[in-house]
């Protein structure tokens, strides 16, 4: 039975190298969300090509997902975020030169290809460096300071943005990816002494790879996962990536100053209720579905209510109160992972996260794409073009409700079936406590606690 890593302040250390990789990428995924005017008025593009950035941007995100965890099972954690921050750094750079909107686009996607290799790996690096019963804190801490990353680029670069001007607050932002590659290459390291990847990661092939995605799809706990996500999820990201800006500037007659510190707001409010939700499922597990629903209604509830005031502008308290919600769809996307998790193996973690983190990127790409088209089709009627956000809230809804029954009473099942007897010559879920001090009802599934992803986490 391996032994769990030491922890120690090496492990934080090394650990501080890799989240501040993932606190960088976050700043340089959400930059376009306070740069969206401008980017309009630089490359010349109506609603539907700006909307295609994001889009863009969100589909390798998500693309990348499964075959990022497999890359880190294969190369090392320290390969793929050197890899990752290349890439993203390249990307940033290449948006701040981008003389036209095709270039501006690939450079996008490019960055895009760099961030998806970074919450992944930031994870791994919290499992081999930290004991097990760590695992779940360093998770949330590494969400939490992506959302910090967030608010950087709310605060720092839109006004910096607005004093400097385009070229120079992007190209001067990449800066940042060449400083935290120095210590990346020249200090991380995949794991302690002594403490080397399982050997299930040795294993590869395509057929490896099929089956690892069949059988993780298999389990209705990964789909209620990816549904979870989906639904929660893609509210706020398609608010602080793109379409809040443009919508309290345009719609609702607010100055850029105001509009920037209610995005802010977003970011406070799911960096507050990151921590809530934490503790709450963490307590009692039959809470997530109660809640992740819960915060799909009062985020309809509020939209509803935004769109639907009387006159042209509705009031700011309300906005404000908007804003406040939409903090908590982050918090209760990371619920989706807490129905994979138990729902799968520890060989299959990385695949079954992977298909999971794929369900609010594709809901946030849906909605980027559908808004922009119908903002042009209707002269920038926000009213009708936000409209989306119900219909893919219902469809999410049903899915949940079609999937809950089956993928709770499995989780069940397994947890029953698995829990060791004291005695048992191989235990293949080994507790992170040792003796002479066990816990006294070990629990062979780790329950996950909920990681915020802006992205994220994805991640977002």
């Amino acid at each position: 039975m391996p032994k769990d890593p030491p922890g120690g302040r090496r492990a934080v250390a090394v650990w501080c190298i890799g989240v501040a990789v993932y606190f960088v990428a976050v700043i340089f995924r959400t930059s376009l969300g306070v740069a969206g005017l401008e980017a309009a008025d630089r490359f010349h593009v109506n609603a539907s090509a700006l909307a295609a950035f994001s889009l863009l941007q969100l589909l390798v995100y998500a693309g990348m997902q499964v075959p990022v965890g497999l890359m880190v099972d294969r190369l090392g954690t320290k390969k793929v975020l050197t890899l990752g921050a290349v890439l993203f750094t390249v990307g940033q750079l290449g948006f701040a030169l981008s003389p036209s909107y095709g270039m501006a686009l690939a450079a996008r996607a490019l960055l895009g290809c760099g961030d998806a290799m970074t919450f992944i790996s930031v994870l791994r690096l919290g499992t081999r460096w930290f004991p097990a019963r760590r695992g779940p804190l360093m998770a949330q801490l590494a969400g939490l300071v992506g959302m910090a990353g967030n608010l950087v680029s709310t605060l720092v670069l839109a006004p910096v943005l607005h004093g400097v001007g385009w070229t120079a607050a992007f190209a001067g932002s990449a800066a940042a990816g060449l400083v935290v590659l120095v210590p990346l290459v020249l200090f991380l390291r995949d794991n302690p002494e002594g403490h080397g990847p399982p050997a299930a990661a040795a294993r590869g092939g395509s057929g490896f790879v099929r089956r690892q995605i069949k059988e993780s799809w298999s389990e209705p706990g990964t789909r209620l996962g990816l549904w979870v996500h989906f639904t929660t999820q893609f509210p706020a990201m398609v608010f602080l990536l793109l379409w809040g800006m443009p919508f309290l500037v345009e719609a609702q007659g607010l100055s850029r100053t105001t509009a920037g510190g209610l995005l802010t707001l977003v970011v406070a409010s799911n960096m507050a209720l990151g921590l809530v939700y934490g503790q709450i499922i963490g307590r009692r597990q039959s809470s997530r579905i109660p809640l992740a629903l819960g915060t799909v209604g009062v985020t309809a509830l509020l939209w509803g209510s935004v769109l639907a005031y009387p006159g042209d502008r509705a009031p700011m308290w309300l906005l404000v109160t908007l804003c406040l919600v939409l903090g908590g769809c982050g918090p209760a996307s990371m619920i989706g992972f807490d129905f994979a998790r138990p729902a799968n193996p520890p060989e299959r973690q990385g695949t079954a996260s992977g298909i999971t983190n794929m369900g609010g990127f594709i809901g946030s790409m849906t909605t980027l794409l559908t808004v922009g088209i119908l903002l042009d089709a209707t002269g920038d009627d926000y009213r009708i073009a936000f409209s989306t956000v119900f219909v893919l809230e219902a469809l999410g809804i049903t899915q949940i409700l079609r999937l809950r029954g089956r993928a709770l009473a499995r989780e069940a099942t397994r947890a029953r079936v698995t829990i060791p007897a004291p005695s048992a010559p191989q235990d293949p879920h080994p507790h992170p406590h040792p003796h002479p001090h066990p816990h006294p009802q070990p629990e062979p599934i780790p329950r996950a606690c909920p990681v915020p992803e802006t992205s994220g986490k994805g991640s977002p």
